[in-house]
């Protein structure tokens, strides 16, 4: 288990290092061991749109952006809607530490993505099938 002063001093020093560069932020993200980086990745140290970026190292548009960036990395454990296609919801989440995609009416999940490729396979499913 990480220490959360640790944990706190890590993501200032990481935050220092990358200069609100977000790709320099992911690289380093890449260098810490496992289990600290899930511990970050799931705080309140980072805040969603830097998980988002560090899972796919490409960013959202615009309103996504900013709908993850007001939300703590911590409340992807229950998701976020980051953006709407017609009458579904688009939510990013994070289960056991892997990025997910779903394509939702609030009742029924329409399409699921997973893993590092999630996002410009959710992207390719809504360009073709939305």
């Amino acid at each position: 288990m990480v220490d959360y002063a640790e944990l706190a001093g890590l993501a200032e020093s990481l935050f220092e290092a990358s200069d609100d560069d977000d790709e320099l932020l992911a690289e380093r993200l890449d260098t810490v061991d496992g289990e600290t980086r899930r511990a970050l990745l799931s705080s309140d140290l980072l805040n969603a749109y830097q998980v988002f970026y560090y899972c796919f190292r490409e960013a959202p548009d615009e309103l996504a952006r900013e709908r993850l960036q007001l939300h703590a990395a911590s409340d992807l454990a229950r998701g976020i809607v980051i953006d709407e296609v017609d009458i579904y919801d688009v939510i990013f989440s994070l289960e056991d530490g892997e990025p997910v995609l779903l394509i939702t009416d609030g009742e029924n999940t329409l399409a699921r993505f997973e893993g590092e490729q999630a996002y410009d396979e959710m992207v390719r499913y809504l360009d073709e099938c939305l």
